[in-house]
């Protein structure tokens, strides 16, 4: 039974609206204002709006600005009753996300057909995501036993080595083919949780209360856990000396785990595609609440046409440099920024330079936090916290 909320202020209108649709066997909620009407589509996220146009306090353009800034209602059809016939109106509602317009006084008949076509467009549409599902099963299917045949192989390679060999083996030998099985499982471990995480993230994008609760979510940017993580990647690629990191503290609306993850993929791939000796940058900035977090590298880089059809399962040139790794890296990135109620934009000019920038919404810090022994501080505002060749340096 499919659920419809009615926003009118208007009782005779409204009640008359609630009888009918009653009587078609739709689930019906009422609203008497635009701010109950709101309150009430985040509670019982209906499967479609009604909505009154000219209302007191709270308009229906006001109930849909607040309806498509937030993840659990942005994608719910919202149809306009409106006394008003003017195009200039018409064109305002459609320009903020309306579905369609009816006009008063209107027939049955004609809500009704309304109420259907655009029942039936959502039905479309989530045949579309689930399409998108499928497509993501079969990826996962032809991918994977491709991408874990080269760790496999390493596995099994050096075990059977060990195996039949190992009378003959001196203990520096065993040791270099232990580091080879340890190195190759702990990648198959990676590409398999980048698998998972990926099929997790596409399944969380369909859903508004996951997605509600995940940008409920705030860290305080930088922990010591993520300038750790970016030393020490740096230095076990041998790249201390390339890199240099500013950070500006800020609480940023994303858990730290998550934060983690992009901070990971991302200094992976700065460091994967560039060469030894040329300078990494990571950098943050707040304006407006906005927060800016930037990985810069002067390596491979990417065409245009490269980072439009930028997708899961894709790694670029693959034959030409034989990169390990499914190319999930910066998708996961991308999809955990999106889910975050923010964004990732690929500015590169082949050869020369690239840069990654992750947005997301923040809130500027305003107090200090104490010193630890590592050296670490997280500062008050405008303070920064600056990481060059794995020392962390103050300036306030």
């Amino acid at each position: 039974m499919k659920k419809i909320l009615v926003i009118e202020d208007d009782i005779n209108v409204r009640q008359n609206i609630l009888d009918l649709l009653d009587a078609e066997d739709f689930k019906v909620i009422g609203a008497e204002n635009g701010h109950l009407g709101l309150q009430l589509a985040q509670e019982e996220t209906p499967d479609l709006i009604i909505c009154d146009v000219m209302m007191p306090e709270l308009d229906g353009h006001g109930v849909i600005k607040g309806l498509r800034q937030h993840p659990v209602t942005a994608t719910i059809p919202l149809i306009f009753l409106t006394a008003k016939s003017d195009l200039t109106d018409f064109r305002q509602g459609m320009e903020l996300g309306a579905d369609d317009y009816i006009i008063k006084p209107f027939k049955r008949a004609e809500l009704l057909a309304a109420i259907t076509c655009r029942l039936e467009k959502q039905i479309a549409i989530n045949r579309q995501a689930q399409k998108k599902l499928d497509n993501l099963r079969n990826s996962i299917a032809l991918s994977l036993p491709h991408e874990m045949r080269t760790p496999l192989n390493g596995i099994l390679g050096f075990s059977q080595l060990l195996m039949e060999e190992s009378e003959t083996l001196d203990s520096h030998t065993i040791r270099e083919m232990a580091e080879g099985i340890y190195q190759s499982g702990e990648r198959l471990f990676t590409l398999i949780q980048n698998f998972l995480l990926y099929a997790e993230l596409e399944i969380m994008a369909s859903d508004p209360q996951r997605i509600k609760l995940l940008q409920s979510q705030q860290t305080e940017f930088p922990t010591l856990a993520l300038t750790n993580l970016i030393t020490e990647k740096a230095k076990t690629a041998g790249r201390e000396g390339d890199l240099k990191v500013d950070f500006y503290p800020c609480n940023i609306n994303i858990s730290a785990r998550e934060i983690y993850k992009i901070v990971e993929e991302l200094i992976d791939n700065a460091l994967k595609f560039s060469l030894s000796g040329t300078l990494i940058q990571v950098t943050s900035k707040t304006v407006n609440n906005t927060f800016t977090l930037s990985f810069i590298d002067h390596g491979r880089g990417m065409t245009a046409e490269q980072i439009a059809e930028l997708g899961a399962y894709q790694q670029f040139e693959r034959k030409l440099y034989e990169q390990q790794g499914s190319g999930l890296g910066l998708i996961i990135a991308k999809r955990l920024a999106e889910l975050h109620g923010g964004t990732l934009k690929i500015q590169s000019k082949p050869k020369e330079k690239t840069i990654v920038q992750v947005v997301l919404p923040c809130t500027v810090k305003e107090e200090p936090i104490c010193e630890d022994s590592s050296n670490h501080k997280i500062l008050k505002k405008n303070s920064e916290v600056r990481i060059e060749k794995s020392e962390v340096r103050i300036n306030q």
